[in-house]
């Protein structure tokens, strides 16, 4: 089978899909922690692999930027190939000091103002939490990783670029941490087919203290969230 954006046969895609934004760090996973790849995706570009990981088979497969491009992969990804589990991995800009670069953030829920839920089925709501399965696999392994995990609520935002950037009210009336702009059409589309998401963050720039990664490091240097990511699905 396949969709208009997914060109693989439905056994290629596994239960478990772990979603990079960029393609690039879904090769960079794949060359540097599966082993026997097999390509399942080139599509306009929108790379995905399958490949093993430490004897479990895990799909590792990109979403490309922002709530529309993530609405697409992912609902495709659970309405036609049965995935049963994404963990969303990516970047985001801290909104408060309780966050500083390179840290790791767990979502525990995602705000939006995003008309993605309300075009998608009518759903007004502008929160939607992870799910909490997913999360705790997530939260118990990187104990025993040893990693310092934090976990809190992010903004979701449609814009990257905003001439007057509001994040500072948003971080007080909706208590976010840092912004993304995947997670909310990710976790609406997990409730409305009753799937599983969560999504792991590193904090690659802080809109507190302009403190900033270059692209190098956002595409190689998060091996930290990988590593959680792929020790976390071997228990999904």
């Amino acid at each position: 089978m396949s969709t208009p954006h997914i060109e693989s046969e439905a056994f290629d895609i596994m239960e478990t899909v772990i979603m990079p934004g960029d393609p690039l760090r879904s090769k960079y996973i794949a060359d540097n922690y599966l082993e026997d790849v097999k390509v399942v995706n080139t599509v306009r570009n929108m790379l995905g692999f399958t490949g093993v990981y430490k004897g479990k088979k895990i799909t590792i497969f990109a979403s490309g930027m922002g709530n529309a491009s993530m609405g697409i992969y992912s609902y495709e990804l659970y309405k036609y190939y049965n995935v049963k589990n994404i963990i969303r991995i990516g970047t985001s800009g801290a909104y408060s000091r309780k966050l500083d670069v390179m840290d790791l953030l767990l979502v525990e829920d995602t705000y939006s103002a995003s008309s993605y839920a309300k075009e998608q089925n009518g759903d007004t709501k502008t929160i939607i939490d992870a799910d909490s399965l997913l999360n705790e696999i997530i939260i118990d392994t990187s104990k025993k990783l040893g990693q310092d995990l934090k976990v809190g609520r992010v903004h979701c935002s449609d814009t990257l670029y905003k001439e007057n950037d509001n994040y500072k009210e948003i971080n007080n009336e909706y208590g976010c941490l840092a912004g993304e702009m995947e997670t909310f059409a990710l976790f609406h589309n997990a409730k409305v087919l009753k799937k599983r998401a969560a999504c792991i963050l590193t904090i690659s720039n802080s809109l507190v203290t302009s403190v900033e990664t270059d692209s190098k490091v956002r595409e190689k240097g998060l091996d930290s969230m990988i590593k959680l990511a792929l020790e976390s699905a071997l228990r999904m």
